[in-house]
């Protein structure tokens, strides 16, 4: 089933035969690039990369469009703008800018909307809730901290 794609165990999205060998047809590779993009732009970070994993088809289609991968950066960088700004001045894609960032925007999120102001100590933080972060974003999370 190499090249070919179908939701795991889930029907075909289009009858067998038309992208030939009998397997589910990719619906990607038979529709306009614009239309194929403008699908998955309605994607959230998560599903955009399974949908990449999903096959080659779809990968090529995801990994080669800087503007579904833009989107989402833009909207990390609403919480993480110096660190967006400046990969994005040392020249990474729109993808491995939003990668590097991504979580680390979700947990300056969570700190900055006062999720964990009311923590007891280090043992009361959720397990999977760090991040590794540099000094000058940990300083804007006691900044807002002291500022409550």
């Amino acid at each position: 089933m190499d090249g070919e794609c179908a939701a795991a165990g889930g029907p075909a999205l289009l009858p067998s035969g038309r992208g030939g060998g009998g397997g589910p047809a990719d619906f990607v590779a038979l529709l306009p690039p614009e239309v194929s993009s403008r699908i998955f732009s309605d994607l959230d970070v998560e599903s955009l990369c399974h949908a990449s994993m999903t096959c080659k088809g779809w990968h090529r289609v995801i990994e080669g469009n800087d503007r579904l991968w833009r989107h989402h950066c833009l909207s990390v960088r609403a919480v993480c703008q110096r660190e967006i700004d400046c990969d994005r001045g040392n020249g990474y894609s729109w993808k491995i800018t939003l990668l590097r960032n991504y979580w680390k925007s979700k947990v300056k999120q969570e700190w900055l909307s006062g999720k964990y102001s009311t923590i007891p100590s280090q043992n009361s933080l959720p397990e999977k809730s760090m991040y590794p972060m540099d000094a000058d974003t940990w300083g804007e999370i006691l900044e807002a901290e002291l500022e409550r």
